[in-house]
């Protein structure tokens, strides 16, 4: 363009002729011609229509691939290598670009454009949220796990929340819409989602799903009416798609390093306020999205309290007393084998239920064949078995409080010192932790450590409300029985007169 106004102001204001202009510019006559008389004060470069003469004679052939594949899905349409691959077995010889050059050019008529057009959307204040989840990479633990992110968005403010789980079920896609509407204090009045599997048992004709059931519960509970995006039409909730690309370049870009998904959660909640503080909104450009988050607040449906966030499983205890999730086993007390119990799935743990009373709660493994344990499931089994609790596997890393642990290692001195230790743990369930503990501690302070001293601790004239009687029944050899009150059994054996009575 600078060499065009140079040849024009000599020309037109110099009054220089062709060959002057040429020569003083060191260009071609004729290019000076052409700038004069063409009047244009920029040169635009159009290339010719390229032909490719071997490609020809398969020309038909290729077409008719691409109009079939226009019919099918984006997943099993052909790319132009595959294209050119099949056309060599038809025995074409000419180049790659040839036939690649030809099929964009092809698509690019029969589109029309339509592909990559969109009609922005438009939300009011509480009308809707997006959920959908992503696939992140993190350092859990020292190790490289692979996780999964929901991201629930509000389409007004664009305020967000991520929350990270070991994987995408039921269970997960409940805690996560919980979470977020505690930490929104609201919900929308609809929320938007692709046709996961764990939300859509059907998809039927038109807007119409069958919803799961435990999912249709959450959202009746939330009062909000989830709707399902057409089949492949991720435009649809185009905000949260978008949002799962900038929430992995925001958020976990460098490699997140931490220890637990409880401690992750936390450092997720602080970035997405952060965040939301210092984002400018994208209509609202000299608000941020926490400006305007504040202004939609009102038209949220306020927060309706904690859903139980689980879903149900029936299932049989097994004769080691476990039943079985997801190739983990997880103990229940050993007086329910063989009865049919449910297994709660919570996001981060397991519970059984057995009619309507919940029997054990279990943190939720993220490992595959665990056996995780409740020791105190089996202790009633050991007054049968004592042996089991040397060699037992619940029983390897039992953890108990000190004093126990002290009296414990005082009676592995006697011969039948683990049958001794068993009758003081058989003790915890009627008397409660708290009471044996403190009776060992007692027992420990006054030298005297074996299971009869610690039961004599446990008795009811020790308790701290000394007004109150706490009969015992002593019965004789003879088989005469008595009722005593508030007696310090000190002792396994009573005289009352003349009889001898064994505690």
């Amino acid at each position: 363009m600078e060499s065009i106004a140079k040849i024009r102001r000599l020309h037109h204001l110099q009054g220089k002729g062709f060959k002057t202009i040429a020569r003083e510019l060191k260009i071609s006559k004729n290019t000076v011609k052409r700038i004069i008389r063409s009047d244009k004060t920029a040169s635009e470069y159009q290339r010719c229509e390229e032909h490719y003469r071997v490609l020809e004679f398969y020309k038909q052939s290729l077409i008719e691939r691409l109009i079939h594949d226009c019919g099918e899905p984006v997943r099993r349409r052909r790319t132009s290598r595959k294209l050119y691959l099949e056309l060599q077995d038809e025995g074409y010889a000419g180049s790659y670009e040839a036939v690649n050059t030809f099929a964009v050019n092809w698509r690019r008529q029969h589109s029309h454009g339509k592909s990559k057009a969109f009609i922005p959307l438009s939300f009011a204040p509480g009308e809707a949220f997006q959920f959908d989840w992503s696939e992140e990479e993190i350092e859990l633990c020292g190790a490289i796990k692979r996780i999964k992110v929901a991201h629930i968005r509000l389409c007004y403010s664009r305020y967000f929340l991520m929350i990270a789980y070991p994987n995408e079920q039921l269970e997960m896609v409940l805690d996560a819409h919980d979470q977020a509407f505690k930490f929104f204090g609201g919900s929308c009045h609809k929320g938007i989602y692709d046709n996961m599997k764990t939300a859509v048992q059907t998809i039927l004709q038109g807007k119409n799903r069958q919803y799961n059931p435990r999912f249709v519960q959450m959202c009746s509970h939330h009062l909000f009416e989830p709707v399902a995006c057409t089949p492949a039409s991720g435009w649809e909730k185009g905000q949260v798609e978008n949002h799962v690309g900038t929430g992995r370049c925001n958020f976990f870009t460098p490699l997140v390093k931490v220890s637990s998904f409880e401690a992750l959660n936390l450092q997720l909640e602080a970035w997405c306020l952060s965040w939301a503080e210092k984002a400018l909104h994208p209509e609202q450009k000299t608000r941020t999205v926490c400006d305007v988050f504040q202004d939609e607040r009102s038209s949220l449906i306020p927060y309706r309290g904690c859903f139980d966030s689980y879903k149900v499983l029936p299932e049989v205890v097994s004769p080691c007393s476990l039943v079985t999730f997801d190739t983990n086993r997880y103990s229940v007390p050993v007086g329910y084998v063989g009865q049919p119990v449910n297994v709660l799935i919570y996001a981060r743990k397991i519970g059984v239920q057995h009619k309507g009373k919940t029997i054990a709660l279990h943190e939720r493994s993220l490992h595959r064949y665990a056996h995780i344990y409740d020791a105190w499931h089996y202790v009633p089994l050991l007054e049968r078995k004592p042996g089991a609790l040397r060699n037992g596997a619940p029983f390897k890393n039992m953890a108990l409080p000190d004093p126990l642990q002290a009296v414990r290692q005082k009676l592995s001195h006697y011969s039948d010192g683990d049958r001794r230790f068993i009758s003081i743990l058989l003790q915890v369930e009627p008397y409660g932790m708290q009471a044996v503990e403190q009776a060992c501690a007692l027992a420990l302070s006054h030298g005297g450590c074996n299971d009869t001293v610690v039961m004599n601790y446990l008795k009811p004239p020790l308790m701290e409300n000394k007004e109150e009687k706490y009969p015992l029944i002593l019965s004789s050899s003879s088989g005469e029985e008595c009722e005593v009150y508030n007696h310090a059994y000190l002792s396994q054996e009573i005289i009352l007169g003349e009889t001898a009575y064994v505690l």
